[in-house]
């Protein structure tokens, strides 16, 4: 089995980027969305941006933000992907994609093989889905797991992650189960909301390359 790519989401520091980048993360997450506890604004996701190694991809999760608003962040901030992580519509993801030209993930909550089956309509709008537990207060970032059995027979017809409660202690069991070939963490490597802990970046690093 192929080792997954790694998404460690949520960063806010250049050292917290680092240690990604150091523990193997092929793709970096800056949230630029107040409502979360890692939410960065436009001028510090640029610098942060500036400080993400050539060798990793940074990725920009916005939720539902409106067009003007999305093309000044991605011109200031320069992203190599742009994740929604809100009520986009499979239109309004092509569409974006067209203009950009950018590489575009679409986050998809899934509790049921409904939600899953539901989620395909994203196919040719984006690159990539990531399916994540069903959204609560917030959309993302809750520790909470999704049924990995729902992934586990599943034929994808397109580029897919897994997020939503992944940490060092199950990223392996995870990856095994559901053949996922890339896994996406940010409260799982956390000390609290919104912090990040180096050593578990680089825990979880070590746990989903070992597969």
């Amino acid at each position: 089995m192929p080792t997954p790519l790694i998404k460690i989401c949520g960063l806010s520091t250049p050292e917290s980027i680092a240690a990604a980048a150091d523990a193997g993360a092929s793709h970096v997450g800056l949230v630029h969305y107040a409502p979360s506890p890692r939410h960065v604004d436009i001028a510090r996701a640029a610098a942060l941006r500036r400080a993400v190694p050539s060798h990793v991809k940074a990725v920009l999760l916005v939720v539902n933000m409106a067009a003007d608003a999305l093309a000044q962040a991605v011109e200031a901030i320069r992203p190599d992907v742009v994740q929604f992580h809100g009520r986009e519509t499979p239109r309004e993801c092509a569409a974006f994609r067209a203009a950009t030209g950018l590489e575009v993930w679409k986050a998809k909550g899934i509790k049921t093989p409904a939600d899953l089956a539901q989620a395909q309509d994203y196919a040719g709008a984006v690159d990539r889905l990531l399916y994540d537990a069903p959204a609560g207060k917030l959309p993302g970032g809750q520790g909470i797991a999704l049924d990995w059995s729902l992934l586990a027979s599943y034929r994808h017809t397109i580029a897919w992650g897994l997020a939503g409660g992944l940490n060092a202690e199950n990223v392996a069991r995870a990856v095994r189960q559901t053949k996922a070939p890339l896994v996406d963490t940010s409260s799982g490597v956390e000390s609290a909301p919104g912090i990040k802990d180096v050593d578990r970046i680089k825990a979880f690093c070590q746990a989903a390359l070992q597969i």
